[in-house]
């Protein structure tokens, strides 16, 4: 099929930004949307108002699930743009087949907009802790990546009860993690900050330490695989949280987890790599005990208008009809929590992903939080049921810049076990 796409000048796109009709459509990586210069141009991040819809998606079977789930509709004026002709144009092309007839490209974005300082772009605040796969490759091969100012790092392939897991293929050079290191299973919260400091020294970790997080993602049906939660690199994000309240300064992660190694085409390990232990952490733990709130002060959040419980759980969770996991009997929810949605059940998180496991364009996750009321001028503490979905959604709003995010690091599952603490069930009534 011969398509000729309308070549838009940049002239036009400042034009078609401030007539807001037209929507602007960012096909390059995921990462270089949120913000890294990929092919060193002058500014990182993406056009103001653009959607990320990267080439990477455009032989899924659920594309045009993908497309419509952003909102672009078959009538809508579209500007494609990435960091290529051939880029935008192989996107054009997916569109065109599924009769989208108004498809304009540009091409300036590299040498015309990124490299103008007046012209209008955007990135996620904190996405120098969200690396790509070319960023950790860089950093194994003795390279010094963008970004990166220190000169000890470990990088940890994050497993629930799961070493086989991590022997089957990792990054080069990556230590195993149990996430039973930093959590316990009889409560799922966070230990001690005596066994936190063990834990991290024998994994080689100071507070100095640049650590890079990930896991796999495996099949949610495997129950041995996690503890009541979506799967794989998601026990990433629970360590994460955890090393940023223990004090770890620089934690970074693989953004969409080790399949984003494996879709880079990068080399694949299946070497046990020994653990180097340090004297010393470094400093007091915890050095951030803000990001973490337990029962008590979930009380007072309670009570507050100033902040919100956000359940990032399902709808049958979050109304009672599921308690969501085999081990835990009460069903209901914290009573006034905020529904934080985490997709169809508790061993999904779709709702903050895209389809290959990145991270979900961060506009889109803010614009559906602050129709719930969740907002960042207020106080936000996640839970789940026992707290790793709760991290992924606490990172995704940490990310995003918000000023005062927390993990209420019990859930569900420690407020049920007390009797005396009280419940809600079905749909809210406001």
């Amino acid at each position: 099929m011969q398509i000729n796409f309308e070549e838009i000048s940049t002239e036009g796109v400042v034009s078609a930004l401030k007539n807001n009709d037209h929507k602007i459509i960012d096909v390059r990586p995921v990462d270089a949307y949120n913000g890294w210069a990929l092919m060193n141009e002058k500014r990182g991040g993406h056009i103001k108002g653009a959607k990320s819809l990267s080439l990477k998606w455009a032989d899924y079977l659920d594309w045009i699930e993908i497309v419509r789930s952003k909102e672009i509709m078959p009538d809508d004026n579209l500007i494609l743009y990435g960091y290529s002709e051939d880029q935008a144009k192989k996107v054009a092309f997916r569109f065109a087949k599924n009769d989208y007839k108004n498809i304009k490209i540009y091409n300036g974005f590299v040498d015309e907009w990124s490299s103008n300082p007046d012209l209008p772009m955007a990135n996620l605040e904190r996405y120098k802790q969200l690396v790509p796969a070319s960023w950790v490759n860089q950093l194994i091969n003795g390279e010094k990546p963008e970004h990166y100012n220190n000169d000890k790092f470990v990088i940890c392939h994050a497993h629930y009860r799961n070493r086989n897991a991590y022997l089957t293929g990792h990054i080069p050079g990556a230590i195993d993690i149990d996430t039973l290191v930093l959590e316990s299973p009889e409560t799922w919260n966070r230990r001690s900050p005596e066994e936190l400091k063990q834990a991290l020294e024998l994994h080689g970790i100071t507070s100095d330490t640049t650590v890079v997080l990930y896991g796999k993602y495996m099949s949610p049906d495997n129950s041995d695989e996690f503890p009541g939660s979506a799967a794989g690199h998601i026990g990433a994000l629970r360590c994460v949280f955890i090393m940023m309240y223990a004090g770890v300064k620089d934690v970074r992660v693989l953004n969409g987890g080790f399949q984003s190694w494996v879709d880079a085409g990068y080399e694949i390990s299946t070497k046990d790599e020994q653990k180097t232990p340090v004297e010393d952490f470094g400093s007091k733990i915890p050095a951030q005990p803000e990001l973490a709130v337990d029962v008590p002060e979930a009380k007072e959040i309670m009570a507050s208008e100033k902040a919100e419980l956000v359940s990032v759980r399902s709808w049958p969770e979050f109304i009672g009809e599921v308690s969501g996991y085999n081990y835990i009997e009460k069903k209901g929810r914290i009573p006034g929590a905020v529904f934080g949605n985490c997709g169809t059940d508790a061993y999904h998180m779709e709702n903050y992903r895209n389809l290959d496991h990145t991270i979900r364009e961060y506009h889109e996750v803010k614009d559906i939080w602050e129709e719930a009321g969740i907002t960042p001028d207020k106080h936000l503490a996640f839970y789940c049921g026992t707290g790793w979905r709760g991290s992924e959604a606490f990172y995704n709003a940490w990310l995003m810049g918000w000023p005062l995010v927390s993990v209420c690091d019990g859930g569900w599952f420690e407020w049920s076990n007390d009797p005396n603490n009280p419940y809600e069930t079905g749909v809210p009534k406001n």
